[in-house]
């Protein structure tokens, strides 16, 4: 019976670059790749673009990558590898995940176009599985199974994702708001002038920003931290 392919771009051994066309390796493909998208975004992603990018025709990619989802997955797996874990092994386990939601937060924010990405299923690769390793290992000593810190994780990041993507619309619309921003305040101060909803025009009120206000910095620190605190009841 012959062997069933690998169906994980990590399980197949990396094809050689030698030979009379150009040469290249997965990491230099996923360089051209976060380089198209940090500029011009993911769906300028393609295996035509990305080969044009490094002066070769799109068929010579699939010897290294068999989908453009596997060139996505290079990507997505450099990028991770800016975080950081100094400083990470000596505090309590909310320190440490406070410490690790802001290195993922800090790969959102240099590489945007990986919120389009997080729209489907997260790919996991090398890098991400060292994330979410010393992630499981903050959780290592609470009195939680397997299932529930898995959990926690995936609620930490479904969080900082969403955070980053509210920081970026909130900058985005800093200067000039899109009109249906324009449209959506125009309509909340009409309801909260009408008294028919209480409760939301209360909160409206209280959430406007004031002179001094916190931070985006210190306002992920502390959603994260009373989410964390919430969700793992310690």
């Amino acid at each position: 019976m012959p062997e069933q392919p690998e169906l994980s771009i990590w399980l197949r051994p990396e094809r050689s670059g030698r030979g009379p066309a150009p040469g290249f390796d997965r990491d230099r493909l996923a360089q051209a790749g976060v380089e198209l998208a940090d500029a011009e975004g993911l769906a300028a992603v393609t295996m035509r673009a990305v080969a044009t990018s490094l002066g070769s025709a799109p068929a010579s990619l699939y010897r290294y990558v068999a989908t453009r989802d596997e060139l996505i997955e290079l990507m997505v797996d450099r990028v991770n590898a800016e975080i950081s874990y100094d400083g990470l092994g000596a505090g309590e386990w909310l320190d440490e995940l406070l410490l690790l939601a802001r290195q993922a937060r800090g790969v959102l924010l240099r590489h945007p176009w990986l919120l389009d990405v997080f729209n489907g299923t997260a790919p996991v690769g090398p890098h991400t599985l060292v994330f979410l390793d010393r992630c499981l290992g903050a959780l290592a000593d609470l009195s939680l199974d397997g299932r529930q810190k898995l959990e926690g994780v995936s609620v930490l990041m479904a969080l900082v994702t969403a955070l980053v993507r509210a920081q970026l619309a909130d900058r985005e619309g800093a200067e000039e708001p899109p009109l249906w921003r324009r449209a959506q305040q125009q309509y909340l101060a009409h309801v909260a002038a009408t008294g028919e909803h209480p409760h939301v025009a209360a909160a409206l009120l209280e959430a406007r920003p004031l002179k001094g206000s916190k931070s985006p910095d210190e306002l992920f620190d502390r959603i994260v931290t009373r989410a964390l605190r919430g969700l793992l009841g310690f």
